[in-house]
């Protein structure tokens, strides 16, 4: 399964940063400038063949891929060989007006939001099936007593139904968790249903410092039925069986989920259920399995809430797969100003390695459940890091592609290009920062993939 994970984490991985490289290509041929080489993959050509003015090659690295621009590197040798500016050359990257430089840097970045945009399309227009649970919400603090969360300090209690966040209606509880970890720190105004009647409270989610979003304290109110028994485990030799009601356990009433896991918090030698079938009550006897993290197993699912969207027409998916495009593009924007509010950098900020290990896992665990479930997972995945990349491309670093846009726009504005040894340490010291940081970055994966 690790194996599994792993590949089709890499070709996650893979179409984005191909579809990044695509866009550089096309753009600069676009804007008439010259393109060497054109790869799919990294390393050693294992194929490839020269079209035209262009050699595409097929590298022995199966990850993403490259576009090599005709003169990309000319303000080396021109810095190297002590002169003080470039010589235009026709066709080349630097022969080319500022502007068609910048329209060839964007290009990347463009077409990776593009691609998100299209993908979240079809994904609208076919519809797919959401596993979530209601709005009824359980206090944290009932799990962890003496603890206190923004949920308690806001008046929330157990049982409450959350149906407004910030004007927004909530049905689901995966809406909850949406409105809440974009908004950290940020005082929400809340509607909630208690006792028949619409309480408005006000809560402050806190900044969770290993993800970088917000919480309150909540979890899902899951009524304690069983939705699947897993074959040879404690359950079932118990003779648990779907659709069976767990009302106790261990003499403690069960009303949710939660109540039973308090109940496996004190990690039992053996497990005394009490549960309704059909109307009648019945006793079964289970001996917990223990993880070396001490984690236990029984082998039963409770049951969720699934519902399927409809599948929209050609406009209206292209309309929805924007709104969900500039919602993810505006999250990870204000995502950035996180890394400046003391949250754990090497939990929070993803390398390659973490990146590719979440895909697959995401992907694997949808095909688990069929075919369009772990293509759907996989292709949302995609778009969303498809969008990440595009907005980390874009920030003003140098050799990263808005780094390059802000020292053509300066060309632009000082009418005269900057001299090749402004470029070579503008170039080195961005290729000193991205080396930092992945070395940061997979630190922090390897440390991910330990815990795992």
């Amino acid at each position: 399964m690790f194996i599994i994970k792993i590949i089709l984490g890499l070709l996650g991985l893979g179409i984005v940063v191909l579809v990044h490289e695509l866009g550089h290509f096309l753009m600069a041929r676009l804007v008439g400038i010259d393109v060497e080489a054109f790869s799919i993959g990294w390393g050693r050509p294992i194929l490839k063949k020269k079209i035209g003015a262009v050699e595409y090659r097929i590298g022995m690295f199966p990850l993403g891929g490259y576009c090599k621009m005709r003169g990309d590197s000319e303000f080396q040798e021109a810095w190297e060989n002590r002169r003080d500016k470039i010589a235009p050359v026709p066709g080349t990257f630097f022969g080319a007006s500022p502007w068609r430089r910048i329209v060839a840097c964007i290009g990347g970045p463009l077409f990776n939001l593009i691609f998100a945009v299209l993908a979240m399309s079809v994904i609208w227009g076919i519809g797919f099936n959401v596993h979530t649970l209601g709005n009824k919400i359980i206090l944290a603090s009932e799990m962890n007593p003496g603890q206190n969360y923004p949920a308690d300090e806001a008046g929330l209690k157990t049982g409450d139904r959350i149906v407004e966040i910030n004007g927004r209606n909530v049905s689901w509880y995966h809406e909850i968790l949406e409105n809440i970890a974009v908004n950290p720190q940020k005082f929400l105004p809340i509607t909630v249903e208690r006792n028949g009647e619409l309480v408005r409270l006000v809560v402050q989610p806190e900044l969770d410092k290993s993800s970088g979003a917000g919480k309150i304290g909540v979890y899902f109110w899951a009524d304690p039925v069983i939705d699947k028994v897993e074959a040879a485990s404690p359950a079932a030799i118990a003779g648990l069986l779907p659709g069976d009601i767990i009302i106790a356990a261990n003499g403690n009433e069960i009303r949710n989920s939660i109540d039973f896991m308090k109940v496996m918090e004190e990690k039992p030698a053996l497990l005394s259920v009490e549960y309704t079938r059909n109307g009648a009550e019945g006793h079964a006897g289970i001996i917990p399995l223990y993880s070396e993290n001490e984690n236990s197993a029984i082998g039963i699912q409770w049951a969720s809430v699934q519902y399927r969207t409809p599948a929209l027409s050609p406009p209206a998916a292209l309309a929805k797969g924007a709104q969900e495009g500039w919602k993810t593009l505006t999250i990870s924007v204000q995502s950035l100003k996180l890394l400046f509010k003391g949250i754990d950098l090497t939990r929070a900020v993803s390398g390659p390695v973490r990146i590719t290990y979440m895909m697959g896992d995401v992907a694997a665990e949808g095909f688990g459940q069929s075919i369009g479930t772990g293509l759907r997972s996989l292709t949302e995945f995609i778009a969303l890091i498809s969008i990440a990349l595009c907005v980390m491309n874009l920030l003003p670093l140098p050799i990263l592609d808005g780094g390059q846009i802000v020292i053509f726009i300066v060309e632009i504005i000082r009418r005269k290009p900057l001299h090749p040894r402004a470029l070579s340490v503008f170039q080195t010291i961005g290729v000193a920062m991205i080396v930092g940081l992945m070395f940061f970055a997979i630190f922090g994966d390897i440390l991910y993939l330990t815990q795992r």
